[in-house]
């Protein structure tokens, strides 16, 4: 029709005299019988009639893929009439309508208008890729059931088509509300104590009921918050819903047509009044104990011979108002922000109902003693590295090291402590050690665990102190690594925002540019060196040799014979004497007596610091590394303090003390050693000789000097070897860095290197 009407008048059209409008009126108006005529010319036909326009916006769905083509349009005769642009074309629509010949007047202003309040109401189309005239594609399922839920929330201006066969379809809007279910407490098991079972089901509509253990089976075969029902159906969960599910799975342990929820459930979940319907006794007790927790307003002990700071204070009440209900508490707040002294304060509160265990690190044991006896003097140290006898009552705290835990375990787990504190926590890490074995069979009331760094390398590690802290709480170590470490890993950003707020409510993290505006800056700057010719002949020959022993390395010793080669490799970077092999030394003799690149770096920029009335620490993982340090400093007569993992405790304490004092203008301490728990303010400069695989680690260590009690600028120096392993491994830390905030604060990503990865590290 439209060819043989171009033939007829052209395709240009055309001109009508004005005499002969009401003519061509009439004309146009009989020509409805076979075709929608669309006019901006004024007059009436007398034949045909009058009527108002359909104001309602028609959307026009078809299948696309995954996704849907949507286009919008208007249909001013009603359903059975011609689309129409939205706000385009003529003002005045003919056509035929039931046999009977029709007119009406469009607004066009009007529908523009409703197509932009369409679209305002439906943000999915507003992501969508814009095609031609007034349609759109939405590429993906998800995208588009979130679209046809906005339009289904829509009135009924809105009319949605499926011209081709609908091949979607929101069967329910699911909320809170249609959830009939009830909590109570599970009677304690060997493997599953203080838990709490919830069953239920939702209502979602006149013809379907979901128990809970097929609501969480949809929820894992979709990807967000529609649940797939077969035939193109769907259920739509509210956001809220969605949020609250998820978390108790994330959490819970399926068992029958329950969902296991630890105890402390409660807490993370905000409360559970009117979402689960009955609660029972032991549930409501224990949120109850959590809502007075949280109005607690406790004071500082005034035993306490210290000033707090205001988050200093605000920490110890963090700690006093979990302990009040028997949740376990990670402090873990940047190094040198005085979390010793928060914790001190804790232990006053609690003191007169019972006794206290410190587990510390060697090196730091001796500083709980000092710090104990200068802040909190009531409290009756007992230091068990002298003192065997464990005669413990009120006020009384217990130090100890983690190799003495271990030994001494059976006689420890024996006592019911009213407090248990791990320092620097992070030495349970590995939970496959007999240190962490020791660890989980003490007994106590109320747990902390101090760490700067709860996670180092991997997420295993922060789920180990969870599992001292809050047995349970994270599940088996196997769930945790399906639900959370494993997708994390590979970059899941909702695993993450749900294991970050699953364990918010037991971390406690300040970082010292939030709560320390007086503390001085802190430079950091990494010098890089050029090794001598000599040198990078032996690093080259060390690099090619471990290529070649790697070369048919597999099977379960391969990750470890890699490490090794590394580590060789690391060695060179400081020295090639560290690593030139016995038999070959007559080879390499003249390179392994001079000094190396790093040590003539060090030594200058050691002089430069000295000219300036400075000192400074001074560090390195290997032990051999130092000994090549020592004796240049004794040569060139350089006074100095030195301790490494061999160091005795007290001759540890004593050199501290004598640097703090002004004796020796750099101190050398391996990077283990002496890594965390000590106060080493004396110095502005930090020398970190070689790059620790975790950046935190280093951090730890710069924190000896960068803390409360520093006035001065500190400056930390890193020395890396150009175009060596060591290089990579700085690069590395761009990934690493950040590990634990990226739960804490949300910023970065989780690292764990494969054997192929590390060997990647070695290759040219």
């Amino acid at each position: 029709r439209h060819v043989k009407m171009s033939r007829l008048i052209g395709e240009k059209g055309i001109y009508v005299p004005d005499m002969a409008k009401d003519s061509l009126i009439k004309t146009l108006s009989s020509l409805t019988a076979v075709v929608t005529i669309h006019s901006d010319l004024d007059g009436v036909d007398d034949a045909t009639e009058q009527i108002e326009a359909d104001p309602r916006m028609y959307v026009q769905i078809k299948p696309w893929g995954e996704g849907l083509d949507v286009e919008l349009a208007v249909r001013p005769l009603g359903p059975e009439g011609a689309s129409c642009r939205p706000g385009a074309g003529g003002t005045m629509v003919f056509g035929l309508l039931k046999s009977k010949r029709v007119r009406t007047r469009r607004n066009l202003d009007a529908e523009r208008e409703e197509l932009i309040r369409v679209v305002r109401s439906c943000p999915a189309l507003q992501g969508a890729e814009e095609l031609h005239g007034d349609r759109r594609r939405i590429a993906d399922a998800e995208s588009a059931l979130e679209f046809l839920l906005q339009l289904r929330e829509l009135d009924g201006s809105v009319v949605p088509e499926w011209p081709m066969g609908e091949t979607m379809k929101i069967r329910a809007h699911v909320s809170g509300a249609r959830l009939s279910a009830r909590a109570h407490g599970v009677e304690k098991e060997s493997s599953l104590s203080d838990m709490f079972s919830v069953s239920g089901s939702v209502q979602v509509d006149d013809d379907l009921v979901l128990d809970m253990k097929d609501l969480l089976a949809l929820m894992q075969e979709s990807t967000g918050r529609f649940l797939p029902l077969g035939n193109g159906e769907f259920i739509a969960l509210t956001k809220q819903f969605q949020r609250r599910v998820e978390l108790m799975a994330s959490v819970g342990e399926l068992k029958g047509n329950e969902i296991r929820l630890p105890a402390l459930f409660p807490q993370v979940m905000g409360g559970l009044d009117g979402f689960i319907g009955e609660l029972d006794e032991e549930w409501r007790r224990r949120s109850a104990l959590i809502d007075a927790a949280a109005k607690m307003n406790p004071a500082v002990p005034k035993e306490l011979k210290a000033t707090l700071r205001n988050y200093q204070a605000e920490g110890y009440q963090w700690l006093v108002r979990l302990s009040s209900w028997g949740a376990g508490a990670c402090l873990a707040d940047d190094m040198g922000l005085g979390k010793t002294v928060q914790v001190l304060a804790a232990l006053l509160f609690r003191a007169q109902d019972g006794p206290a265990l410190v587990v510390a690190p060697t090196s730091v044991c001796q500083n709980w003693i000092t710090e104990a006896a200068r802040f909190a003097p009531t409290l009756n140290m007992i230091d068990l590295r002298r003192d065997r006898s464990l005669s413990v009552g009120p006020s009384s705290v217990v130090v100890a090291s983690y190799g003495l835990l271990q030994n001494e375990i059976e006689r420890l787990s024996e006592v019911r402590w009213h407090t248990i504190v791990l320092d620097e926590a992070q030495a349970i890490k590995n939970m496959d050690t007999r240190r962490s074995a020791a660890v989980m069979q003490l007994n106590g009331d109320f747990r902390i665990a101090t760490t700067g760094t709860p996670i180092e390398n991997h997420l295993g590690e922060l789920w180990n102190i969870f599992r001292f802290l809050n047995p349970h709480y994270l599940g088996s170590i196997d769930s945790f690594n399906r639900r959370f470490a494993g997708p994390i890993e590979r970059g899941d950003d909702d695993a993450r925002e749900k294991l970050k707020r699953v364990i918010k409510p037991f971390i406690l993290r300040r970082r010292k540019e939030q709560v320390m505006k007086e503390l001085p800056p802190k430079t950091e700057v990494i010098l890089r060196v050029d090794l001598n010719e000599e040198e990078r002949a032996v690093y080259e020959a060390v690099r090619r040799s471990a290529i070649e022993s790697l070369a048919g390395v597999s099977g379960a010793n391969r990750r470890f014979q890699i490490f090794a080669a590394l580590t060789r490799l690391r060695r060179v970077c400081c020295s090639a004497a560290l690593a030139v092999p016995e038999e070959r030394r007559d080879e390499f003799a003249e390179v392994s007596s001079a000094p190396s690149a790093k040590m003539e770096a060090f030594l200058e920029l050691l002089a430069e610091i000295r000219q300036g009335g400075h000192r400074a620490l001074v560090f390195s993982q290997f032990v051999s590394h130092l000994s090549l340090i020592r004796a240049q400093l004794d040569k060139d007569g350089v006074p100095y303090q030195y301790f490494d993992g061999a160091t005795p405790p007290d001759e540890r304490t004593k050199r501290v003390a004598a640097f703090q004092a002004g004796e020796g203008d750099c101190f050398l301490i391996s990077l283990k050693a002496g890594g965390m728990g000590i106060n080493l303010t004396a110095a502005d400069y930090v020398i970190h000789m070689d790059p620790w695989w975790n950046p935190a680690v280093e951090e730890q260590a710069s924190d000896r000097a960068h803390r409360i009690g520093q006035s001065r600028p500190v400056t930390v120096y890193r020395l890396v070897a150009r175009d060596t392993v060591e290089e990579r491994i700085v690069d590395l830390h761009a990934w690493k860095k950040d590990l634990a905030e990226s739960l804490l604060e949300g910023s970065s990503e989780a690292l764990h290197l494969s054997a192929d990865e590390m060997l990647e590290l070695i290759m040219d």
